[in-house]
């Protein structure tokens, strides 16, 4: 537990804080671009790349952790450079067809979106996917320094091409215009976002080149057949989950009734959804960690009491961060603009769907660890499904609270179905006393907070506040006792 800790602490400082800056380009970009429909331009275009980087990946990240660790059947340098060469090739037969077909896959995602973005967003597409081979590299390594400096270099670095392009050149252009249109154009403001991401993407994928030496490059065909074996389950796992998080913001355009208004509509859902993004955080950096460390724990004699164990606290701590969200939710929605506070109602919702999204990722260990993916593609499609069909039926009468509502169901359906299937198959006794504890106590504080109604805004905090307190109390005097901390 201290080894995981470490490295959650690890790669959750710069998840985390890597996430936060990035999060905090949200109202960079919500003050600066036009209008809401910029931003759902924006939004929508990132969903779209979201969902292809786990095609072009195939699910082959987790099977270099199950394969690595098989040292006594396999050289983890063989499974490193057999995994980078499968995953190289289909990204660069990808990128091959993108350039040749770029004119017409324009016109399919959207005509409203003008070529030059599509070009750029596929060639952060491919270097992003290439380069998650290196990083899950750097993962079984046990090195999260390096994974978390590179993924904060590019943070810093999209950050400040963002801030010199939306910030920097307006202000310089409305002076001294001669000095910059030469590159600069106002007009470009959504292009300039994906043009910082794709220099950033690319002085991070410098960064990786001494990864990819080193070693002797070998590709091991029956090894690369087992793999896609293991994986294959996995890439309709992870494209079944990735779509259940974008399939809404990618949807919502062609079904919503009103398409003039689509994309505003959009751009206020994508902008308010990014304050859940911070229980989205909480999860990644704890799968960072986890993922590597089921597999070496799973030799250990007490494995499934310690798996017990993580999943009690990840659900204490993600209950945490869904208060202290809420709780201050009247300073967090200050960083958007008066026009996107309509959508704030849709946090509470798409926080708890995260969070069970999360704890159905800590459930799905078993069909990992007993080789049995196709479970995790089962689940993952058929919420995926749900997910996708409450989104067509009730995008058309309420908007976008039908993309919240119908995360929250269908992350709601797989959590339940994972646990009830697993214990059939790998049976762990997880402590269900604490989590229905920690979830009634976090429900009763989160509705007094909301029924209590104070018009001062300094007194409503302080009160929500002593609301946090008695969580964090409880949380101290019965599982995370002071005295048992050096």
């Amino acid at each position: 537990m201290k080894s995981l800790a470490k490295d959650t602490a690890i790669y959750g400082i710069s998840s985390i804080l890597g996430k936060t800056l990035n999060w905090l380009l949200t109202p960079l970009f919500t003050y600066t671009l036009a209008t809401t429909g910029e931003y759902g331009i924006v939004t929508y275009l990132y969903a779209y790349l979201a969902a292809i980087i786990i095609i072009l990946t195939f699910g082959m990240e987790t099977g270099l952790f199950r394969f690595a660790n098989k040292k006594n059947e396999y050289n983890p340098a063989t499974v490193y450079s057999t995994t980078l060469i499968g995953v190289g090739s289909v990204v660069g037969i990808f990128l091959l067809l993108a350039l040749l077909f770029l004119q017409p896959a324009t016109r399919l995602i959207s005509d409203q979106i003008p070529e030059s973005y599509i070009l750029m967003m596929t060639l952060v597409l491919s270097m992003d996917a290439f380069c998650s081979i290196p990083f899950a590299w750097l993962r079984y390594k046990q090195r999260p320094v390096k994974f978390a400096a590179l993924k904060m270099l590019f943070i810093v670095l999209y950050i400040g091409f963002c801030c010199f392009f939306l910030v920097a050149c307006p202000a310089i252009y409305e002076h001294h215009p001669e000095l910059i249109d030469w590159f600069y154009s106002p007009d470009f403001q959504v292009g300039y976002i994906l043009l910082s991401n794709l220099m950033a993407t690319f002085i991070q994928s410098c960064c990786l080149l001494p990864e990819l030496w080193g070693f002797r490059y070998t590709f091991d065909k029956m090894l690369f057949r087992k793999m896609l074996r293991f994986s294959l389950p996995l890439l309709i796992l992870g494209l079944a989950g990735t779509l259940s998080q974008t399939a809404d913001k990618i949807i919502f355009p062609w079904i919503y009734p009103d398409k003039a208004e689509a994309m505003e509509q959009l751009g206020v859902y994508g902008a308010c959804f990014k304050i859940a993004v911070i229980m989205v955080m909480f999860t990644q950096a704890f799968r960072y960690a986890y993922e590597p460390f089921i597999f070496a724990k799973n030799n250990n004699k007490d494995h499934k009491e310690v798996y017990a164990e993580a999943m009690k606290y990840f659900i204490i701590f993600g209950l945490l961060i869904f208060l202290g969200v809420m709780f201050y939710l009247d300073l967090l929605k200050f960083f958007f603009p008066p026009t996107y506070y309509a959508g704030l109602a849709v946090v509470p919702i798409v926080m708890m769907g995260e969070l069970f999204f999360g704890i159905y990722f800590n459930l799905s260990l078993w069909y990992k660890l007993t080789d049995k993916t196709y479970w995790g593609a089962i689940f993952s499609v058929a919420g995926s499904i749900l997910i996708i069909t409450l989104n067509v039926l009730f995008i058309p009468k309420f908007g976008y609270m039908a993309c919240a509502w119908a995360s929250f169901a269908g992350y709601l359906f797989v959590m339940l179905v994972s646990y009830f299937v697993g214990q059939r198959q790998y049976k762990i006794a997880y402590d269900l006393r604490s989590a229905f504890l920690y979830m009634g106590l976090a429900a009763v504080l989160y509705t007094v907070s909301v029924y209590v109604d104070i018009d001062d805004l300094t007194l409503r905090l302080l009160f929500r506040s002593g609301l946090l307190a008695v969580y964090a109390g409880v949380l101290l005097k019965r599982d995370l006792p002071l005295a048992n901390i050096r």
